[in-house]
């Protein structure tokens, strides 16, 4: 399973009054996520990028059905609840808390602050959605209470069915998030400068 690997960057978090993170994908790691800050406007955050063992949160689709990539899904799940309640006993509450993930990671950060919904700083989801063969409601509770989304794919791309993408906007946003969902034509499976500059715009303002 998943041990809690953290990789910290930007402010120390008893400085730090806002948090950000950042949740690597498939194969990656956590210091190839975390030099994605280097682009954001996260300069007075604390960062801090869990470490997937195998650099794999769970093996399998993420639009396997969950019991197919247990347990390491919800040890993976676990490892973001540990990351917010080490943010959170250094007094940073929920809604300075924000959240950002690329393609695994970006379905793990969706999954993660949907099955815990409330008024969170913001998240980001580059090339991501909600995870299982079929999206279980049951799963999901809470309200955002207006917590700005970004969530951005490529229209046709080959790990994420671009359905998923839009079943994943409308389910956060009727759990009252104020979701911004990007579609770009033929865009390949990677991060591109506009998604960061519009993350920037509508998260890290």
């Amino acid at each position: 399973m998943h041990t809690q690997q953290i990789v910290h960057g930007g402010l120390d978090l008893s400085q730090a009054k806002k948090a950000l993170i950042m949740t690597h994908g498939r194969g990656g790691n956590a210091s190839d996520i975390l030099s994605l800050a280097q682009s954001l406007h996260v300069e007075n955050y604390a960062l801090l990028a869990p470490q997937a063992m195998h650099n794999t949160w769970y093996p399998y689709s993420f639009m396997m059905p969950p019991s197919k990539n247990e347990p390491w899904l919800s040890s993976a799940i676990d490892v973001l609840k540990g990351v917010v309640e080490e943010v959170m006993k250094e007094g940073i509450t929920t809604e300075n808390i924000y959240f950002l993930g690329f393609s695994q990671g970006a379905c793990l950060t969706l999954e993660f602050i949907t099955r815990n919904a409330t008024k969170w700083g913001g998240a980001v989801a580059f090339s991501g959605g909600l995870i299982g063969d079929k999206v279980y409601m049951e799963n999901y509770k809470g309200n955002f209470a207006e917590t700005p989304v970004f969530i951005s794919c490529g229209d046709f791309d080959p790990h994420i069915p671009l359905e998923r993408v839009h079943e994943s906007t409308t389910i956060l946003t009727n759990m009252g998030a104020s979701v911004t969902e990007q579609i770009y034509d033929n865009k390949g499976h990677f991060i591109s400068q506009d998604e960061v500059d519009r993350a920037n715009k509508i998260i890290f303002i």
